[in-house]
Order: C-alpha cells, then structure tokens, then sequence
C-alpha cells in the first residue's frame, strides 16, 4: 500500500536538500525533538544513519533508518520502531521545477486493514509534507 503527496515550493533544490537532508533540523519543523542516534557513511546523515523523533505526550519515539541518501535528490528510510504500520518507509524525491522545486512524499506500509491504513498513511504523508513546505516557505 502507497501513499504520495506532492507540492512545489518557491525554495532553490540545493536549499531544500540541505533542509530534508539535516535530520535534527527536522526539530524546526514543528513541535517534535529530532535526533540522530547512528551517524551514516560516508555522510553522517546519510544510508545508515538512524534517527529518532519525538513528539509531545505519550506515542513512543520514531525510529527511522536512512536507505537512501541521493543528494539532492533522494532521500529514503524505513521504521525501525514506534509507528503503527507494518512495513512502514518513506521516500522523498525532489526535483527542479522552474526556480523552485518540486517534492514528492511517499509512504509505503504492508496491509492489515487496507481502508483504514490507506487513509492513514496518506494523512501522515501529507501532514510531513506540510510540515516540511512550511518550514521551507518560513526559511526562504
């Protein structure tokens, strides 16, 4: 099961990979606390890195393993633990589109519940999508 939202900001590809690239500056997007407990190789935030977010109250942290790391480009990962899907991983591809950019968030689970979960991963993935436009447009 897939879910993609898409949206094009005014924000340079450099700048916005510089930005998806940075795993603890994911902390300026919102109200959650970004870590990086694995640095990657070659680049620390880079394929292998793993990191953990949290958010407010009590959900478990989000643990996250970097599969892909394409700058500026491609950047995938996949849960490790603290989501309610099975399977879960996302992609984000970024392409050139005019003078900004363009942002394709995927998210891809196994099926348990199909409607259910469909629903659900494509609110997660449009509300990250949000999260990271908004910081983007703020910082530009």
């Amino acid at each position: 099961m897939r879910a993609t939202s898409t949206a094009t900001v005014n924000v340079p590809i450099e700048k916005a990979w510089a930005v998806l690239a940075d795993h603890a500056g994911m902390s300026k997007w919102g109200p959650i606390t970004a870590t990086v407990e694995k640095p990657g190789a070659p680049e620390r935030d880079g394929v292998g890195a793993v990191r953990r977010i949290a958010a407010p109250g009590p959900a478990p942290a989000i643990v996250e393993e970097i599969t892909a790391y394409d700058a500026p480009t491609r950047l995938g990962y996949k849960a490790l633990a603290g989501v309610p899907f099975k399977d879960y991983a996302g992609e984000v591809v970024l392409s050139p589109a005019g003078n900004g950019t363009r942002i394709e968030w995927t998210l891809s689970a196994g099926s348990r519940v199909p409607l259910v979960e469909q629903a659900a991963l494509k609110a997660v993935s449009l509300v990250l999508l949000k999260a990271y436009t908004g910081y983007l447009k703020k910082s530009a």
